[in-house]
């Protein structure tokens, strides 16, 4: 359990990185609400992503770890984690699918767009997601490419989509 309590922590630490390194994106967009209906719905998504993962992750911890196992191999570890998701042909699709989203995808696409659109660190995206979800992830992301935008519309004088 306490593997869980430090990818929590991480993961927050991940998260306020990312806040710290924008903060003119995280301020408050002139003459708009603090957030749009687009963002609060992203920071939903993504927020329950994390609940459900961690729910999971705690479940599998619980069923499969011994006291004073490790954490990276062995019963409720890392590398039993991953063997169980190729279990059967239904799970390694899945998995498969998940590894190159998260692993392959996410970065790339995070780095490239973010450093276009001006973000800092976009990088911190993907490391979000090894303690978040990659759900969170993508959530999280588009939720600041959503506020960034609120920002650029607030600057040129326009009035916003709908919250």
């Amino acid at each position: 359990m306490i593997s869980l309590i430090v990818h929590l922590v991480l993961g927050i630490a991940v998260i306020a990185w990312i806040v710290r390194a924008n903060p003119q994106i995280f301020a408050r967009p002139a003459g708009g609400p603090t957030f749009s209906a687009m963002e609060i719905a992203l920071y939903v998504i993504g927020v329950a992503s994390i609940g459900l993962g961690y729910y999971f992750n705690h479940q599998f911890v619980a069923e499969y770890a011994v006291a004073g196992g490790n954490p990276f191999w062995g019963p409720g570890s890392w590398q039993q984690f991953i063997v169980l998701g190729y279990d059967n042909p239904a799970a390694a699709s899945a998995s498969q699918d998940y590894t190159i989203i998260n692993v392959i995808l996410l970065p790339l696409f995070t780095i490239w767009d973010g450093r276009r659109r001006g973000i800092n660190r976009p990088w911190l995206f993907f490391v979000s997601s090894l303690f978040t979800s990659c759900a969170f992830a993508y959530a999280f992301y588009f939720a600041v490419v959503e506020r960034q935008h609120r920002h650029q519309e607030a600057a040129r004088g326009l009035s916003s989509i709908p919250a």
